[in-house]
């Protein structure tokens, strides 16, 4: 089961985001493709944001269903977005009047009980089990390296000047470094995707306790009710 919305916010007079799902529609497609969720985030102050997040993620959707189905699930997956990456470069090139359009994205794969998660950027995947949630993704963020290199603090981070800056998105160059992540499923899991405009004003425990207390279109819409 799954529940997908995205909204515009309270800052901007458009919606950068995208969310798109595909899901099997026989034992066949289930074997092959299994289930694909993918969230993807305009790059702010980028030409075209939401352009960028829709046709990126509608391109590595359908790479992934056209793919080799004997290739490892995180590896098409990673090989779609670099496609797709590729794809809208070309778009860019083409369209004189749009000097750069860029995305983040993550994308979650899900075949036999186990879940690939590949993402670019600051949106994030996240892994729920009994009433516990764990961050999978890393942020390729300046501020998220900085911390890991000891030179801030996460509360320092909150509030950095270049909070906004992220080191690698869709678009942004011919390869961008795209990280993969398994994890094993139980009933009950739930995958948590999302860009960083809401996980800038709710925090994990938030989202845990939310995930943990509603059904997931319950959850949804009033994680997003709580970002605003």
């Amino acid at each position: 089961r799954a529940a997908m919305q995205t909204d515009r916010g309270r800052v901007r007079d458009h919606n950068e985001d995208f969310v798109i799902r595909h899901e099997p529609n026989n034992r066949a497609e289930e074997e092959t493709s299994g289930w694909l969720y993918i969230v993807a985030d305009g790059v702010g102050g980028a030409d075209a944001g939401e352009v960028a997040s829709e046709y990126a993620s509608q391109q590595t959707m359908a790479h992934y269903i056209e793919g080799n189905g004997e290739l490892n699930p995180g590896i098409r997956l990673v090989d779609s977005m670099q496609t797709a990456n590729t794809n809208l470069r070309q778009l860019v090139a083409e369209r004189n009047q749009n000097k750069r359009m860029a995305t983040t994205m993550v994308a979650t794969a899900i075949i036999d009980q186990v879940a690939y998660i590949a993402n670019v950027g600051d949106s994030r995947g996240y892994h729920w089990r009994s009433s516990s949630l764990q961050q999978i993704t890393k942020d390729q963020s300046l501020v998220a390296k900085l911390v890991e290199e000891g030179a801030i603090t996460e509360e320092e981070a909150a509030n950095h000047p270049h909070r906004n800056v992220i080191l690698y998105s869709i678009g942004s160059e011919k390869r961008p470094q795209i990280d993969l992540f398994e994890v094993a499923l139980i009933p009950g899991d739930i995958i948590f995707m999302c860009s960083d405009g809401l996980t800038r004003h709710v925090s994990d425990k938030e989202i845990c306790d939310i995930l943990g207390q509603e059904v997931l279109e319950e959850a949804t819409s009033k994680i997003i009710q709580l970002a605003n």
